[in-house]
């Protein structure tokens, strides 16, 4: 690999002609430029000058060798001059991926302490399914990924899995509904109709054997990847649905249901999915520290089958 300071030295030495005057205006002694120079025309195996008299020039491979320093510095030149000019106080770029199966009440309350901090942030979110938001933290073009579990077994992707928490899920209804089926509750979900997460939500797996522990028989009437379009059929009595015990109250006064009971014995889990290994992002730090203060903290009542 080229040493970029070596090539400094010698796209000086070339534009001022000798390593005399590169030495001056890098306040450098020639003896050290010239030997600097001689370990970069090792390493690319050929020769970049050739003495004229007192002066050097270049030779052909100098002269190519020039043709990319001069583009190079150029770049860093351009580069420091739009730095310079840009205002002061600009926000932190702060660019998360949320994997769908998450709820956005939830998704929220994650991103919101970033919006916070002393310095000012930018929040740029996309939404998507975990392999596509995964592919996209491996080259850099979401600082985080915001899941319902840790990095799937087979996505070669290198990251780390940072626990945020967990916390137990609560069943809600219309009104009619809620009156049909909240009592006796979870016994009375046997028959009911019931709109579950889609099979990727890692939540799903867990219901379906929490019901067959129970030996509990719901109706399964829809199946969604999108939490919101869920509670959006959910809201309109197609079914029971479910969503995380944290935003229960949220979730009732939003879209006029009840809750008909909770249980702690299903899990939802929440992961932070980052590049680094120690979180480092002031962001990331935040959603971190707020979601292990208070976000998930254990229901009153924990255990399962237990009224809201």
């Amino acid at each position: 690999m080229i040493n970029y300071r070596h090539l400094h030295y010698f796209w000086m030495v070339a534009k001022e002609g000798s390593i005399a005057r590169a030495g001056e205006r890098l306040h450098l002694t020639p003896q050290t430029i010239s030997g600097q120079l001689g370990v970069l025309e090792d390493s690319l195996g050929e020769p970049l000058f050739v003495r004229a008299g007192r002066n050097l020039e270049l030779t052909e491979t100098g002269r190519l060798v020039l043709g990319y320093a001069d583009e190079i510095f150029s770049l860093g030149s351009e580069l420091e001059e739009m730095l310079r000019g840009l205002p002061e106080g600009r926000p932190l770029v702060f660019r998360v991926g949320v994997v769908d199966v998450v709820p956005k009440s939830i998704a929220y309350r994650l991103l919101a302490p970033a919006l916070e901090l002393a310095e000012a942030v930018r929040i740029q979110c996309r939404e998507g399914g975990v392999d596509s938001l995964l592919a996209e933290l491996a080259v850099h073009r979401v600082d985080l990924v915001i899941a319902d579990g840790p990095i799937p077994p087979g996505v070669n992707v290198r990251g780390f899995n940072h626990p945020l928490g967990e916390c137990g899920v609560t069943f809600f209804a219309t009104p009619p509904l809620a009156r049909r089926f909240g009592r006796d509750f979870p016994a009375s979900l046997d028959g009911a109709p019931l709109l579950l997460p889609g099979e990727t939500g890692l939540v799903r797996r867990r219901l379906t054997q929490w019901f067959d522990g129970l030996r509990i028989h719901p109706r399964i009437v829809g199946e969604f990847d999108d939490s919101a379009l869920m509670k959006a059929f959910g809201q309109s009595g197609a079914g029971i649905f479910v969503a995380p015990t944290p935003i229960a109250a949220e979730v009732e006064a939003q879209y006029g249901v009840t809750a008909l009971g909770h249980t702690d014995e299903v899990r939802e889990q929440f992961y932070a999915i980052s590049v680094e290994r120690k979180i480092s992002h002031p962001a990331v730090a935040a959603i971190a520290q707020t979601a292990r203060q208070w976000l998930f903290r254990e229901s009153p009542a924990a255990g399962g089958g237990r009224r809201a």
